[in-house]
């Protein structure tokens, strides 16, 4: 059984169909891409993955559970974790406290009040803060960060839940190459424990770290396979040549 299962889903905004009948299957511990022209409705999916909005037809399947009604906290108790495109590190607030405060939003109320959780979960962020090269700015403000650093930060804040799944939506958006290239090598090593769905214009990128690609063309699937079959897959060409 695939670790998520998108069946039918379809999503109609003031009578424009952004999706019309998506079916897409993640396994564990697997990358997969989301590509395709601009509108062809890769974000709206992902957003109905994370429950930001709920499908008009179709059904979300988690771990086996059905989500598709799901709010977004539940989906986040089972392990689904998502990233926007726009950064929403706390720019006054140094980097080591935006991964704890991202840390601490798993705990008890209570543990907050005792003011315990600090010390109780230091190692663990300064691991995350090491683990994307953040380290040495663990005491200066995440609006002092670079572009790419301060995508990197939220990515490590994503994590600190430990998910399953995590979503990425364009995270390498407004990246130098430098940062780009930085940032595949940064995530591959979380596919020994959590899987990854990521919408990604930059398709050098996403080909170089992903083991499947689903490509969207106007709300539905064009076409879906690993990364070699999709390259020579001739309904994709077609798409990349002529409208990309």
């Amino acid at each position: 059984m695939a670790l998520l299962e998108v069946r039918g889903v379809a999503k109609t905004f003031r009578g424009l169909k952004a999706l019309g009948g998506v079916d897409v299957s993640v396994e564990a511990n697997s990358f997969h891409g989301l590509i395709g022209p601009n509108g062809s409705g890769k974000s709206t999916l992902l957003k109905a993955i994370a429950g930001v909005h709920y499908p008009d037809e179709g059904t979300i399947s988690f771990g086996g559970q059905d989500i598709t009604r799901e709010p977004p906290p539940m989906r986040a108790r089972a392990g689904l974790s998502l990233k926007f495109q726009i950064t929403a590190v706390l720019p006054q607030l140094s980097v080591y406290d935006n991964v704890l405060l991202a840390s601490q939003s798993r705990g008890s109320i209570w543990g907050l009040l005792r003011s315990r959780s600090r010390g109780e979960l230091h190692d663990e962020t300064m691991d995350a803060l090491e683990r994307f090269g953040l380290a040495d700015r663990a005491d200066d403000l995440a609006g002092e960060l670079s572009h790419g650093q301060q995508q990197w930060l939220e990515i490590a804040m994503a994590l600190t839940n430990k998910p399953r799944l995590l979503l990425l939506d364009e995270p390498t958006g407004g990246m130098s190459p430098e940062e780009r290239r930085a940032t595949g090598e940064l995530l591959m090593p979380i596919k020994a424990h959590c899987a990854l769905v990521i919408v990604e214009h930059d398709l050098d990128f996403i080909k170089d770290i992903c083991d499947r690609l689903t490509v969207l063309d106007n709300g539905r699937v064009l076409d879906d396979g690993t990364v070699a079959e999709i390259e020579a897959s001739p309904k994709v060409q077609e798409v990349y040549t002529t409208r990309v």
